[in-house]
């Protein structure tokens, strides 16, 4: 088992390895007394994981409730969310009991939300079961829903207690969902770390995907050290996503978050003049099943673009690679995103 400690507002662990959901009960004993605990799922995640971290958490002496929500961006949203949180009341959860939230980033983003929120916020835990989750959306407290407007702009910081990700629930991912966690892979070998991207190009993620998982929440894991609350340096970790967030808004969520940010990937290189890099991140995409080519205008995208989160005031702060391993922030004018997304769509 890989051990990865996180020190922001909260110090956690991240942990690493096969078989650790039957070990979740205990894991989660090390960092939480036993306690009222509610495991929040998605209909896809629940029928395959929720029964086996459930008995582990009761062997340890917790005692558990269920929510499980229909699978999907879609239940991302302010309603959902309320009927969450309206569930952990019944419950009778209080400020000393917990919530884990077992699934991908949908789950995590609305469990470590509501979490946040209720009574002022209480304590959760990261069970991820998706690649990107493992790679990106459990680690660093950023938590969300969507709204019509956009995506995550309704959300709050709140680190959770520990993250669990246990490589053995990969193996029931859809292939795209698999590909799309490779995305934020990707995205990690750009933004900090070249010889993570060369190793990818030679097929680490095949090989040991734990090694990888573990290489990726290192990377997050020292940004978010840096600049927990996404002032400067985190901001890297949008690479594509600016883009990548407007073409999933665009598909009606019909394209997947990282099949989008691997086109805002491409899309944010060929504006800035970096078409080598896009060449060679085109190339590991397609090795790793994701599209390249994005299917929208820049008239169509423009519009999602600038109701992001990380607009301020008349500009927009959009991350660029210098080269493979090198990203940096680069603040447009509100008038120039059109243009930077023409020139990134021109191929």
């Amino acid at each position: 088992m890989k051990k990865i400690s996180v020190r922001a507002s909260r110090e956690y662990e991240v942990l690493i390895g096969s078989g650790l959901t039957e070990k979740a009960g205990e894991l989660v004993k090390q960092v939480h007394a036993p306690c009222r605990t509610v495991i929040v799922s998605d209909s896809n995640v629940a029928p395959l994981w929720l029964d086996k971290v459930k008995v582990s958490l009761e062997k340890a002496g917790f005692t558990c409730s269920e929510y499980v929500f229909p699978a999907g961006e879609a239940s991302k949203n302010t309603a959902e969310l309320i009927k969450m949180v309206e569930f952990f009341a019944e419950s009778g959860l209080t400020r000393t009991d917990l919530v884990v939230a077992l699934g991908g980033g949908v789950t995590g983003d609305m469990a470590g939300f509501a979490s946040a929120i209720f009574l002022r916020g209480i304590e959760f835990v990261q069970i991820p079961t998706t690649l990107l989750a493992m790679t990106d959306s459990s680690v660093g407290g950023k938590t969300a829903v969507d709204l019509e407007a956009g995506k995550n702009l309704c959300g709050a910081f709140h680190q959770p207690s520990l993250v669990i990700c246990d490589t053995d629930t990969l193996s029931t991912l859809p292939a795209v969902e698999f590909s799309g966690g490779c995305a934020e892979v990707i995205k990690y070998g750009v933004i900090r770390d070249a010889s993570l991207f060369e190793a990818l190009e030679e097929g680490l993620l095949e090989s040991d995907p734990a090694e990888v998982i573990a290489r990726c929440v290192g990377i997050k894991r020292d940004v978010v050290e840096a600049d927990e609350f996404d002032k400067g340096e985190r901001q890297l970790l949008n690479f594509g996503h600016t883009a990548g967030h407007a073409i999933e808004k665009q598909s009606n969520f019909t394209l997947s978050h990282g099949q989008s940010v691997a086109m805002g990937m491409i899309i944010a290189s060929l504006a800035v003049g970096k078409k080598e890099i896009a060449q060679r991140i085109a190339a590991l995409e397609d090795k790793m099943g994701l599209p390249s080519a994005c299917p929208y205008t820049a008239e169509l995208l423009l519009p999602w673009c600038m109701s992001d989160k990380k607009k301020a005031g008349g500009s927009l702060t959009l991350v660029v690679p210098e080269k493979i391993g090198c990203c940096i922030l680069k603040k447009i004018p509100a008038e120039e995103v059109l243009s930077f997304l023409e020139r990134g769509l021109s191929r």
